[in-house]
């Protein structure tokens, strides 16, 4: 691994609010780094819980996948107990002030962006579909994709609700993950990963199901 970074997973517990509806929902919460400094995705529910498997170490970054509640419910208050910026993409704006009204993003993502934690690099590949901002981060030092919800073990993420697009959910997967390396593993927003060769298989058939 590049740099000595590794990854780590957490799962936080809550609440998934939009369009009228409210669901129970796991999150996985991604911490990538070594022992001195981290980059976490998507601070989900519970702060208290981040903050414990940070373990005293710095916080360069929280990076926001999208901006429905699950994903950002626990971004403001990491960021004031660690200082750590916020970072969302622009297009998610309108989803990140429904959670967030009163405290905006401290800083935009944008495609093609790179992002530095423990020697190794993120890349910010824009993918809407899910949402109108939502992006993944491609470590190829750890052969490594955090999907957030453009891309899950079977299929894509969903896209019945307001802000999402099933065509263009599966142009970005199409154009921008499955042309990464087969073996890069995709660590998802919810629930188990899976491979990028793994998914690529079935994309003619997510399309004429509509998934």
């Amino acid at each position: 691994m590049t740099g000595g970074a590794r990854i780590e997973r957490l799962v936080t517990s809550g609440t998934f609010s939009l369009d009228g509806g409210t669901w129970d929902v796991d999150n996985n919460v991604w911490l990538v780094g070594d022992d001195h400094e981290v980059i976490v995705v998507d601070a989900a529910h519970d702060a208290d819980a981040i903050l414990g498997a940070l373990g005293g170490r710095t916080l360069r970054a929280i990076v926001c996948t999208h901006a429905h509640d699950d994903h950002i419910g626990a971004a403001p208050a990491l960021a004031a107990r660690t200082g750590a910026p916020v970072l969302l993409h622009p297009d998610d704006l309108p989803l990140w002030k429904q959670t967030h009204p009163e405290r905006l993003p401290d800083a935009e993502l944008a495609d093609g962006q790179r992002l530095q934690a423990a020697g190794t690099e993120l890349t910010v590949l824009h993918t809407p579909g899910h949402a109108p901002g939502a992006v993944c981060l491609y470590a190829p030092g750890l052969s490594a994709l955090f999907s957030g919800d453009t891309l899950f073990a079977g299929g894509p993420g969903a896209t019945g609700r307001s802000y999402s697009d099933f065509p263009t959910l599966v142009g970005s997967i199409r154009e921008r993950l499955l042309t990464l390396p087969g073996d890069t593993v995709v660590y998802t927003g919810h629930g188990d990963g899976t491979t990028v060769g793994a998914e690529a298989p079935h994309l003619q058939e997510w399309i004429d199901r509509g998934f």
